[in-house]
């Protein structure tokens, strides 16, 4: 989990995987429901659980982007907040898709869980005693 609360100085590095995933998943919400895979009985779940944890990977991305910034947590959530919105919204102009707010709900739940518990591991690593090296 390093590569995560590493700091970095160059935008391109922090941004840019974020933005191209919410360009992923742009994408995949612009595809008309006639296209889109039926997964029989476990279609919802499996869709579900996309929206799950694909909104934790962003949160993820996005905390990373903004991890040097005054209250970065609450910064990703925000950021991936309105995505969620947007994208919902955008899918209402999609034949046979339509945006909800329940799937605004599991994004969020995905995002939420995804930055508790990196916030809680940062909190525990940071608790730990340091080792003394050298000393005997």
């Amino acid at each position: 989990m390093g590569w995560v609360f590493a700091k970095r100085s160059s935008w391109l590095w922090r941004w840019l995987p974020l933005l191209l995933t919410m360009g992923v998943i742009f994408f995949a919400s612009h595809q008309p429901a006639t296209d889109l895979p039926d997964f029989g009985l476990w279609d919802m779940a499996f869709k579900k659980t996309g929206h799950f944890l694909g909104y934790a990977g962003l949160a993820l991305l996005a905390l990373r982007a903004v991890l040097d910034w005054p209250r970065p947590y609450l910064t990703a959530f925000i950021i991936v907040f309105l995505f969620s919105v947007s994208d919902e919204f955008h899918q209402t102009f999609i034949p046979g898709r339509n945006g909800t707010p329940v799937d605004v709900a599991i994004d969020m739940s995905g995002s939420l869980t995804c930055l508790w518990l990196l916030h809680w591991q940062r909190q525990k690593q940071s608790s730990k005693p340091q080792s003394s090296v050298g000393m005997e």
